[in-house]
């Protein structure tokens, strides 16, 4: 893992948080409505709210019934990962739409890339297992990706870089840090919903494991398959 310092990683761990992405990615799916077109605008959140879903459904499926991947550390996809990996990546997408093609596909590239520091954060700071941040990444890069195929052939002068970068820049400066109990949301959701009085957690859920009893040895088992003595019948 990179050296860096811990307040370091907080501060990255924060560009994947809900009170920040969220906002971001309404104030694409607002410039996509006033420089295109609502269908546009829709598409680009209902790909985000699919993700959001898979997330959402992963959580809840582990904190009510414990359902996860012990082999993999595996208790649900990572939020953070995944919107820092849907949405930046469209941001830069959409701030390089007046520009050329390839200079649009190395923003979101460049995006991509980016994000996955926000991936590795949440491992560094043990809120999530390598399979959870990179679940995550998936899930957001597939998410921004599907999106950039859909809005890739769009008239491109129909949107000026300069508002976009800037409004999109003022957003994430005043919603940096702003903190959405989500995580607390999802907790009470999924208790309601299961019945159960308290959330599975991690450290107990891994230390559960499903015992078998031992196989009888062969000689034990040949025996009590052989005929019983008439004289002790």
């Amino acid at each position: 893992m990179p050296d860096l310092p811990i307040h370091l990683w907080y501060s990255i761990t924060s560009l994947g948080s809900v009170g920040m992405t969220l906002p971001l990615a309404f104030a694409i799916a607002l410039w996509l409505a006033v420089g295109y077109n609502w269908r546009l605008a829709a598409a680009w959140l209902g790909l985000l709210g699919a993700a959001i879903v898979v997330v959402t459904g992963t959580k809840l499926a582990f904190l009510g019934w414990g359902v996860g991947v012990r082999e993999l550390d595996f208790t649900g996809v990572s939020g953070h990962s995944m919107l820092s990996t849907a949405v930046y990546p469209v941001v830069l997408f959409l701030i390089l739409l007046p520009a050329q093609p390839r200079i649009s596909l190395i923003g979101v590239l460049a995006g991509l890339a980016a994000s996955v520091a926000v991936g590795l954060s949440r491992v560094v700071l043990s809120a999530h297992s390598p399979s959870e941040a990179i679940t995550g990444c998936l899930v957001g890069a597939l998410t921004a990706i599907a999106f950039v195929r859909i809005a890739w052939n769009v008239e491109r002068g129909r949107l000026s870089a300069l508002p976009v970068a800037v409004s999109m820049l003022v957003l994430a400066v005043l919603m940096h840090g702003v903190h959405v109990p989500t995580q607390r949301w999802v907790t009470h959701i999924a208790l309601k919903v299961s019945g159960h009085d308290h959330p599975f957690i991690r450290a107990k859920w891994k230390a559960v494991r499903e015992v078998r009893p031992d196989k009888a040895p062969l000689s034990q088992t040949l025996n009590s398959l052989a005929p019983v003595n008439s004289s002790n019948a």
